[in-house]
């Protein structure tokens, strides 16, 4: 699984703690890679602040992965170009916010990443990564992508 984080979530632990939480980009991308081998999965977990390194990324997840979870941060309500490619890949994609952007401001309400995902998690916090990873898992079983055996595929 690739699991991508868009810009501004290398500062996690130290940006805003009262809405992001305290915990750090390290924190999560142990419990990806944690919660991606107790699924039978391996997490490929990657972060930048720029757009085009994160297209490209998506880009090269369309040979090398089976599915992506996205926190695509801002670029969510900006990025049309991230959204086409997601839409290109042909990969489930789960997209993830740490916060609940409903309830946020209201330029946050919309998410062109969201009209291509499988599903959203928002508001829960880091634990909406393991939530994330647990549903990409459940729809590679459910197309009988996942053999379910813990070989540590991607």
């Amino acid at each position: 699984m690739l699991v991508l984080n868009g810009p501004n979530l290398d500062l996690l632990g130290t940006r805003e703690p009262h809405l992001y939480g305290p915990h750090t980009l390290a924190d999560v991308e142990r419990l990806c890679r944690t919660t991606a081998h107790t699924l039978g999965l391996a997490a490929d977990v990657r972060q930048s602040n720029h757009e085009g390194v994160l297209i490209d990324a998506v880009h090269e997840a369309r040979t090398a992965h089976r599915g992506i979870v996205i926190n695509p941060a801002a670029y969510s309500h900006t990025s049309i170009a991230l959204r086409d490619a997601l839409a290109a890949v042909g990969l489930p994609v789960v997209e993830v916010h740490l916060t609940n952007i409903h309830r946020r401001e209201p330029f946050r309400h919309h998410s062109h990443v969201s009209a291509v995902a499988d599903a959203v998690v928002c508001g829960a916090g880091v634990h909406g990564y393991v939530l994330a990873l647990t549903h990409l898992a459940h729809l590679l079983d459910a197309d009988g992508h996942a053999d379910g055996h813990g070989d540590g595929d991607r």
